[in-house]
């Protein structure tokens, strides 16, 4: 039986400094107060140039991302590699509107895609439909049928464009690509998007995949009609699960907008809709491709279980696990050292691009029940059974 209390496995490669190092961090980021002060001071010390940029990548960029350059994540990559864990680069810059920056974004991508063609330890691409697309162009066209000026239109077209390149070029590479979940007034555009691309990319195989938020109350029945609609259009889908990272945000524009807000009422729900989702994927594996992207113990064990229940193995290529860089190390270690497939997401840019990156991780770490108190009790742990061993 797989255990996620085996600190000497989920910290192998770690080293005692490291472990010191990873703990003091999660004690400054589980204060909210300290997070919320960090989020205020260096955006206006970015905002007037103070010289902040290295004490940032030595501490909170160090931990949760690969570095500023594909190049620079190769480090990275090879030391989750001697681990049986797979790393899925993830170009986190956004908010760009220009065209040459979407451009160049898509080009990064693409890039990455292509890195991981030659590379075994990259068995995932990952982008987001808002880095390569004006976000007011995507709400508008979110209201399907919506009404567009000649300029929105081409501009839309310019920007499937960048995801079909995307897309082509992970067919084209065999390296199967996940598009991120993002705010519900833009999931909708990349829910038909994804479609389009699956519909497409995914006849004999799953290359392009969707991700799927279950802390949303549609998504259970958003997935049985993709289900249906994969069968009719003769596709394979590939389903990225998650919790979802936009809670209280998506509440916030609810309330203010005068809409009912489209999150569960209670985590309980969530959880369960997340586990019956598990549930039909793995029921119906012959028709999808799966990554379980979660940092939730008991779904992580109930995947494990579904799959011994369906007699799928270990190492088939259809069921994967992932989690965060820096992040749940205890279930990703884990679960690659029993023989499951795992891969990390591993962010990477320029420092002050992926601030905003860092500053969810660091409020996700402060606001998910449990999380800093869990990964500091499992430090705590292996600095312990250490000390025995001297």
């Amino acid at each position: 039986m797989i255990s996620f209390d085996n600190t000497e496995i989920a910290f192998a490669g770690k080293n005692n400094s490291d472990l010191n190092w990873t703990y003091r961090l999660f004690k400054m980021i589980g204060k909210p107060w300290l997070v919320k002060f960090g989020k205020v001071a260096t955006n206006i010390a970015f905002a007037i140039r103070l010289p902040i940029k290295g004490l940032v990548k030595k501490t909170i960029f160090k931990h949760f991302c690969g570095g500023e350059t594909i190049s620079d994540c190769s480090l990275k990559i090879k030391e989750l590699g001697d681990y049986k864990i797979g790393t899925i680069l993830d170009y986190s810059v956004e908010g760009k509107s220009s065209d040459d920056d979407l451009d160049r974004t898509r080009d990064e991508i693409i890039a990455s895609i292509e890195t991981a063609k030659n590379n075994q330890n990259i068995p995932f691409a990952v982008f987001k439909i808002t880095g390569i697309a004006r976000t007011a162009l995507l709400r508008k066209a979110n209201i399907e049928g919506a009404e567009m000026t000649d300029e929105e239109r081409d501009d839309m077209t310019a920007a499937v464009k960048r995801v079909d390149a995307i897309c082509g070029a992970a067919f084209d590479a065999n390296i199967p690509v996940f598009i991120d979940a993002e705010d519900s007034w833009f999931q909708d555009v990349i829910d038909r998007m994804a479609k389009a691309m699956m519909m497409k990319y995914n006849k004999d195989r799953a290359i392009v995949f969707n991700t799927i938020q279950m802390y949303r109350h549609d998504r259970l029945a958003f997935l049985e009609k993709t289900y249906q609609e994969a069968i009719a259009g003769n596709f394979i889908p590939g389903i990225k699960l998650v919790r979802g990272a936009y809670m209280e945000k998506e509440r916030a524009v609810a309330e203010k907008e005068g809409y009912p807000s489209p999150i569960q009422a209670t985590k309980e729900d969530t959880d369960r809709d997340y586990n019956l989702a598990l549930e039909f994927v793995v029921k119906n594996l012959d028709k999808f491709a799966l990554c379980a992207g979660t940092h939730n113990e008991e779904s992580s064990l109930y995947l494990v279980e579904l799959m011994k229940q369906y007699k799928i193995d270990k190492g088939d290529e259809r069921v994967f696990f992932a989690q965060l860089l820096g992040m749940s190390d205890h279930i990703s270690f884990n679960l690659a050292h029993e023989g499951y497939n795992v891969a990390k997401y591993v962010p990477y840019g320029p420092v002050k691009e992926v601030m905003p990156y860092l500053i969810r991780r660091a409020q996700e770490n402060t606001s998910v029940a449990g999380q800093t108190g869990r990964e500091l009790s499992l430090i705590m742990t292996e600095l312990k059974r250490r000390r025995s061993l001297r």
